[in-house]
C-alpha cells in the first residue's frame, strides 16, 4: 500500500507539472537532435532523385528554422550563443544544398525524364506499400522502353549532350540502378508472383539502364585529354554562397588578391634561400632540394623521425598541451600506387599514409613520386598531418564539444595546419635554406589552391589549366601538380577545401595576433582554446574567444585587412 500511494504521489506531481510551460531546448540538445532526426530522415528517405526526400527533409529544417528565430538569445553563455549562431547557418546550408540538388536533377530531365517510375517503385517500397507484380512489370517494361529510346537520342551527333551533364547522368543511373536493384532483391525469392512476374522486365531494364550509362561515360570522354581532370565548376553565385556559409565577407576575386600577396612574401623568402643555396634563382633552388630524397625503403623511418623532432619542438617551447595519448596512438600507413594518383603526397589524421614510389610504378613515375616526397618537403608535411596537425585535431575533436560535428569545416580542419606550418617557420623548425625552400614550397601551393580552384570553379580555367599553373607557379612535378587537380575536382571535396588551406591558416594568424600579441594571452592558451572549439568556421571561433558579448547579428569580420 506504502509504495502505491508513493507512486499515486508521483503521478499527481506529474500531472501538475505538465501545466507548465517547458522550457525552450538549449542549443546543444537542439543541434544534437536535429542531427539525429536527420540521420533518420535520411535513412527511410533513400531513393534517388526522391522530390519526396526533399519535401521531408525540407519541412524538418523549416521547423527547425521557425523555431531558431524565436528561440531565446541574450540570456545564453557566449559559446551557447555561438552554437545558436552556428545552427542557423548549419540549417540555411542544409537547405541551399537540397535547393541546388533539385536544381541539378532537374538539369538531367531531358536525359533521365523517365526514371520517374524507378524513384516511385523505391518510395513506395520505404513505405511498405503492397507491390502489385502485375503493374510492376509494365512499369518496368515502359522504362526499359524509353531508355532505350532515350539511347538512341544521345548517340544522335546533333543531340549529344555536353559532357559535364553525361557524368552527372551517370552517377545518377548509377545510383538508380543499385536502389532497384535493392527494391526487387527485396521481394525475389520470397514472393512467387512477384518474380514470375518482375523478374525478366527487371534484367531488361537493368540492361537498358547500364547501356545508357555507358554510353554516358563514353559521350563524356569523347572531348579527349584526362577526363578525370574535368570537374564541374560551380558558378560565381554558389561561390560567394558558400563564401558565406563559412562566414568570410570577401568576394572570390578578393580572395585571388589576398594569394597573391601572400605569393609575394613567399617569392622573396624563396629567392633568399636560393642565394644563400647558391642558386641563380627558385626553380634551380627546387630542383636542387627535389634530388635530396631517401632511398626506396627508408620513408617511413624519415616519417618517424620528423614526427618526433616536431613533437619536441612543441614542448620545448611550450606552444600547445600535449596530451600522451595523442603522441602515442598515431599510426603510419604506405599509399598505394593508384591512390597515389590522387594524393601524390602525404595525406594524415590518426593514421598518417605515406606516399613514396611503389615497385609497380613505371620508371618516371618512380622520379616523380621521389622528387615530390624530397626530405625537405617532408619537413612540413608531417607535422601537418599528425602533431600539432590533423591528428592532434581529431583527438581534440572526440574529447571537445562533440556536438558541434555538424559543423566542420575545411577552414578549421586545413587552417588549422597550414597556420601550423606558417608558426614552425616563423620559429625556425628549419635545418638550413633547404629546409626553407622545402617549407615555402608547400606554402607556395597553398596560395597557388586559392588561385586555381576559384578560378576553376568561377568558369575560367580548366582542369588541364590548372595543372600548367601549378607545374609553372609552384615547381610540381607534372604527376604531382595532375594528382593535385584530380582530386579538387573528383567532387569529394567542397568547392572552397582546397582555397581554404591558406585563408583558414590567415584566420588564424590574425586571432593569435589578437589574443597573443595584444592581449597578452600566451601561445599555450590560445592553442589549447582553438581546439577546445572543436572544427567551426574561425569567425565563430573568434566571437567565443574574444570575451565580451556575442552579438545576434555579428559583424562581418574582415581578416585580411588588418
Amino acid at each position: 500500500m506504502r509504495c502505491y500511494a508513493v507512486l499515486l504521489s508521483l503521478a499527481a506531481f506529474a500531472a501538475a507539472g505538465s501545466t507548465t510551460a517547458q522550457a525552450p531546448p538549449d542549443p546543444r540538445t537542439r543541434i544534437e537532435a536535429l542531427g539525429a532526426d536527420l540521420r533518420d530522415l535520411a535513412r527511410r528517405y533513400d531513393a534517388p532523385m526522391s522530390a519526396e526526400r526533399r519535401t521531408r527533409l525540407r519541412q524538418r529544417l523549416a521547423q527547425e528554422q521557425d523555431a531558431l528565430r524565436e528561440a531565446p538569445f541574450d540570456g545564453l553563455a557566449a559559446d551557447q550563443r555561438v552554437d545558436l549562431l552556428l545552427l542557423e547557418t548549419h540549417v540555411a546550408r542544409e537547405l541551399a544544398q537540397l535547393d541546388a540538388e533539385q536544381e541539378r536533377d532537374q538539369a538531367l530531365q531531358p536525359l533521365l525524364g523517365f526514371t520517374a517510375p524507378i524513384t516511385a517503385l523505391c518510395e513506395a517500397r520505404r513505405r511498405l506499400e503492397d507491390v502489385v507484380p502485375q503493374r510492376a512489370a509494365e512499369q518496368l517494361e515502359a522504362v526499359a522502353t524509353e531508355a532505350a529510346a532515350a539511347l538512341a537520342r544521345v548517340r544522335k551527333d546533333g543531340e549529344r549532350p555536353e559532357p559535364r551533364l553525361c557524368t552527372r547522368a551517370d552517377r545518377r543511373l548509377r545510383e538508380l540502378r543499385s536502389a532497384l536493384r535493392e527494391w526487387f532483391e527485396f521481394r525475389d525469392g520470397y514472393d512467387p508472383q512477384f518474380a514470375w512476374w518482375v523478374q525478366a522486365p527487371y534484367t531488361t531494364t537493368d540492361k537498358a539502364l547500364e547501356q545508357l550509362g555507358d554510353t554516358l561515360r563514353e559521350l563524356a570522354e569523347a572531348g579527349g585529354g584526362d577526363q578525370s581532370l574535368r570537374g564541374d565548376p560551380i558558378g560565381e553565385a554558389a561561390l560567394q554562397r558558400e563564401l558565406g556559409f563559412e562566414w568570410i565577407p570577401y568576394t572570390p576575386a578578393e580572395l585571388v588578391a589576398i594569394a597573391e600577396r601572400e605569393f609575394a612574401f613567399c617569392d622573396d623568402e624563396m629567392a633568399k634561400a636560393a642565394t644563400a643555396l647558391g642558386c641563380a634563382d627558385w626553380r634551380q633552388a627546387l630542383a636542387k632540394v627535389k634530388e635530396n630524397h631517401r632511398p626506396p625503403g627508408q620513408q617511413p623511418s624519415l616519417v618517424r623521425d620528423l614526427a618526433h623532432e616536431a613533437i619536441a619542438f612543441l614542448e620545448q617551447r611550450d606552444l600547445i598541451t600535449l596530451p600522451p595519448l595523442a603522441k602515442e596512438c598515431w599510426r603510419m600507413t604506405m599509399l598505394s600506387r593508384q591512390a597515389q594518383r590522387q594524393n601524390p603526397f602525404f595525406l594524415g589524421g590518426e593514421t598518417i599514409h605515406v606516399a613514396f614510389p611503389t615497385d609497380a610504378m613505371a620508371h618516371i613515375e618512380k622520379l616523380q613520386a621521389l622528387r615530390s616526397n624530397n626530405e625537405h618537403f617532408c619537413r612540413a608535411t608531417v607535422h601537418h598531418e599528425l602533431i600539432p596537425g590533423h591528428w592532434l585535431q581529431q583527438y581534440s575533436q572526440a574529447r571537445h564539444k562533440t556536438w558541434r560535428e555538424p559543423f566542420g569545416t575545411p577552414f578549421w580542419m586545413e587552417g588549422w595546419a597550414l597556420y601550423w606550418e606558417m608558426r614552425m617557420y616563423e620559429l625556425g623548425l628549419w635545418q638550413g635554406p633547404a629546409d626553407k625552400v622545402g617549407m615555402l614550397y608547400w606554402r607556395k601551393h597553398r596560395c597557388a589552391r586559392i588561385v586555381f580552384s576559384l578560378n576553376f570553379h568561377l568558369g575560367r580555367w580548366t582542369g588541364p589549366q590548372c595543372v600548367e599553373y601549378l607545374i609553372e607557379r609552384v615547381g610540381h612535378e607534372r604527376a604531382a601538380a595532375e594528382g593535385e587537380v584530380r582530386r579538387s575536382l573528383s567532387g569529394g571535396y567542397g568547392p572552397l577545401y582546397q582555397a581554404a588551406y591558406m585563408l583558414g591558416g590567415l584566420q588564424l594568424r590574425a586571432l593569435q595576433r589578437d589574443l597573443v600579441g595584444k592581449q597578452g594571452w600566451s601561445e599555450k592558451r590560445f592553442h589549447d582554446a582553438v581546439l577546445a572549439q572543436n572544427s567551426v568556421p574561425i569567425a565563430a571561433v573568434r566571437l567565443a574567444l574574444l570575451g565580451g558579448e556575442v552579438p545576434r547579428q555579428p559583424v562581418p569580420w574582415r581578416f585580411a585587412d588588418q
